[in-house]
């Protein structure tokens, strides 16, 4: 497995595994590599850093690669939908503010009324999301992985 940087026309940078560059090139060719955020299918390698691997003794244990979900192409109409919902969850996030971490504590505040409300997105540990959906307070996970600002070119 191979992992690129990739970007898309907008500037948003994301993830993407790969058997090869061959195997990128492959797909990328038949339109099935799209921006998560915006749904382009306009991407492109953006630059990398090299990979220098850590001693033998100072190794970390990686997550499993993620393996292939689809072993032909996409319908149409289903590359179509995936495309439209990213655009509208990239609509929703542009009049909402990233709070990271704290998106449980902040969701609270405004819940009990310590904070204005306002749009957020962050993190949150699926213990963290149950025990807001039991207080009553209304979270939803977003269909596409989210770049923290920090992260962003």
């Amino acid at each position: 497995m191979i992992v690129f940087d990739l970007s898309c026309i907008e500037g948003h940078r994301f993830e993407g595994w790969f058997g090869s560059s061959d195997d990128f090139a492959d797909q990328q060719a038949r339109g099935l590599v799209a921006c998560p955020q915006c749904g382009s299918d306009k991407v492109a390698k953006a630059p990398m850093a090299p990979a220098v691997p850590a001693k033998g003794n100072q190794r970390e244990e990686r997550p499993a690669p993620r393996r292939q979900v689809t072993n032909g192409e996409i319908p149409p109409e289903v590359r179509k939908a995936m495309k439209a919902l990213a655009r509208a969850q990239a609509k929703a996030l542009e009049n909402s503010k990233w709070v990271g971490d704290s998106f449980a504590e902040q969701s609270r505040a405004m819940h009990y009324g310590e904070k204005d409300l306002e749009a957020i997105h962050g993190k949150a540990t699926l213990k963290e999301a149950q025990e807001l959906l039991d207080e009553g307070i209304s979270v939803a996970p977003l269909p596409f992985p989210v770049a923290e600002p920090d992260e962003l070119n």
